[in-house]
């Protein structure tokens, strides 16, 4: 059998390493939109550039979907398609996979697509997509992939780590006084994906330092005991080493991997900012 892992842009992967076999993976981009720039979330995107122009423009910055014809396009050339898009309250790209999956299946019946809502966004997204990859390489059926995957996600979390919130601010999300006064003091905000999908606050930490404790803290109190991990990271590389450090200390045969946000991720995360995916029991 024939596989496509499809995703948008909320994944951070362009690419995947030990494939399975007769396995193909595709990204589907958003597109960032500020001022009058139009930046496309592909391989070719200069992530710094990116967010160097959203922070020198007064104006706010918005992301756009892919549109269905996109999603047409990735579900080609495989009997079996996982889609794994960001999370719904946060972008139509959902909306737009599961119209594209409907209009592909009336030329294509006999193609196996199942869409997923992800609730989330980077390094949950990512740990989807190596377990989809771990499960494919196993031999088994669209329909035992699909209860496995189902079974995978209730157990996975995203935590976020915000060191600016320039962007919240812009787009009136946070008012400019809270903004002010997260720089000034070098407040971190350490928050999760709730199960509907949408941005929690969890804990206000200064510092550096104490945002990776209370990560720690808050990984542990929601279930965390060794599993997989996978930081994603807005150019903040010494707080993947922080908790990496931390969670091993705790559980040394934690599996962790670092790796940089996407553009989209690092248009939400925004610089040294960091979205964690993590396996809890």
């Amino acid at each position: 059998m024939s596989w496509k892992i499809v995703t948008d842009s909320g994944c951070d992967f362009r690419s995947l390493e030990d494939l399975s076999p007769y396995t193909q993976f595709q990204n589907v981009p958003l597109t960032i939109q500020i001022g009058s720039e139009v930046f496309i979330d592909d391989e070719g995107l200069d992530v710094d550039r990116m967010m160097a122009s959203m922070y020198a423009s007064q104006s706010s910055a918005s992301s756009s979907c892919p549109s269905p014809d996109s999603f047409l396009e990735a579900y080609k050339g495989a009997e079996n398609v996982i889609v794994i898009t960001i999370t719904g309250s946060l972008s139509g790209s959902q909306n737009s996979a599961q119209l594209a999956k409907n209009i592909f299946l009336e030329d294509h019946p006999n193609i196996n697509i199942h869409v997923i809502d992800s609730l989330s966004a980077g390094g949950e997204i990512d740990l989807i997509v190596l377990e989809l990859n771990r499960l494919i390489k196993q031999g088994l059926s669209f329909e035992e992939v699909v209860e496995a995957i189902t079974a995978y996600q209730a157990k996975t979390k995203l935590l976020f780590v915000l060191a600016k919130v320039d962007n919240l601010v812009k787009n009136g999300r946070l008012s400019k006084l809270v903004g002010k006064v997260i720089g000034l003091l070098n407040i971190r905000m350490v928050g999760e994906a709730s199960d509907q999908g949408t941005l929690k606050l969890l804990q206000k930490a200064r510092g550096q330092k104490k945002a990776v404790q209370a990560s720690f803290d808050e990984m542990v109190k929601a279930g965390y005991q060794g599993g997989r991990l996978v930081i994603a990271h807005a150019n903040n590389e010494k707080i993947c080493q922080q908790i990496s450090e931390k969670i091993r200390a705790r559980f040394p045969g934690a599996d962790i991997i670092c790796q940089p946000t996407s553009g989209l991720c690092s248009f939400y995360a925004e610089d040294g900012g960091i979205l964690i995916g993590y396996e809890i029991v």
